[in-house]
């Protein structure tokens, strides 16, 4: 059975970047030469800010995924690939997919080769003190987010808005966008603000979901499972993650966008509806609002 992610990812990932990064590239250094991942809630000395760890866990966290996401894919008889490209989507080298589902192994893409697009957003957690015990070096972990003063993952306001921008490049960018879901990964809850929008956007059709796969972010209380229309999801098993992801792709949907008037509105709604089946109906309403 896979795992989601919990602690034991958080070791594993200071471990293996332990091997090519520095304790100081990796953690902050208190005014007591302690090596923490966070600053502790009342810590009252001087402070730095770390930014070398973004590299070190944005490379982590996708790989992850991808490997989570392997078995998936075979299912579905498609491959995972992770940085690709594809401009006319608006996925440059310089902003790539994080990770995509794709019907071939390559980095470099044609929308209609692009299955699934997921955009990973993952953070550190908990905090973690790196301590030296018998000349061995030691995790020790001092609490989760609310112990500490970052805002990991989806609690941030930037990453949010970075997820929310990228996404409504990819769908303005090009109609051959629009059958293409977009889901974004993270490891924590979002913030209540959040809440309406993430649920609007994805009423909307911009984003599929912002989907929590850290079943148990906080030690000692319980987070939101779910919006009210399922704009964030947390989910707790692997077995739960395959079923939406399942579904997800299950039936063909297509995102639209438009602002008419109303009278042009009834417009392509009276000619679509002389089409014989809701399918054609559809594609007809689609042809017509796109001109």
């Amino acid at each position: 059975m896979k795992n989601l992610w919990n602690k034991q990812q958080e070791v594993d990932f200071f471990q293996n970047s332990r091997k090519i990064a520095t304790p100081e590239q990796l953690f902050y250094r208190s005014n007591d030469k302690r090596y923490l991942a966070y600053w502790p809630k009342g810590y009252e000395g001087e402070k730095t800010t770390l930014q070398s760890r973004n590299a070190f866990i944005g490379n982590y966290t996708e790989k992850w995924c991808s490997e989570l996401l392997k078995d998936f894919a075979t299912k579905v008889k498609g491959n995972i690939v992770q940085d690709v490209v594809c401009e006319e989507i608006g996925l440059t080298k310089q902003s790539p997919a994080d990770v995509a589902l794709c019907k071939t192994k390559d980095i470099i893409q044609n929308p209609e080769n692009i299955i699934l697009i997921l955009e990973v957003k993952m953070s550190v957690v908990w905090n973690w003190e790196l301590k030296k015990i018998a000349g061995k070096e030691e995790l020790i972990c001092l609490g989760d987010y609310n112990s500490h003063q970052g805002n990991p993952s989806l609690l941030r306001s930037d990453t949010m808005l970075k997820a929310i921008g990228k996404s409504i490049n990819i769908r303005v960018s090009s109609y051959k966008a629009a059958k293409i879901p977009i889901v974004i990964i993270g490891n924590t809850p979002i913030t209540n603000s959040y809440y309406e929008k993430v649920d609007h956007l994805k009423k909307c059709g911009i984003i599929q979901g912002f989907w929590s796969i850290n079943p148990k972010p906080l030690d000692r209380e319980d987070t939101i499972k779910n919006t009210r229309a399922l704009g964030f999801y947390r989910f707790d098993s692997y077995e739960e993650l395959d079923k939406e992801l399942t579904k997800l792709l299950k039936e063909e949907r297509e995102f639209f966008s438009s602002m008419q008037t109303k009278t042009e509105l009834g417009k392509i709604i009276e000619i679509a509806n002389k089409e014989d089946t809701y399918e054609k109906k559809a594609e007809k309403f689609l042809e017509l609002i796109r001109k």
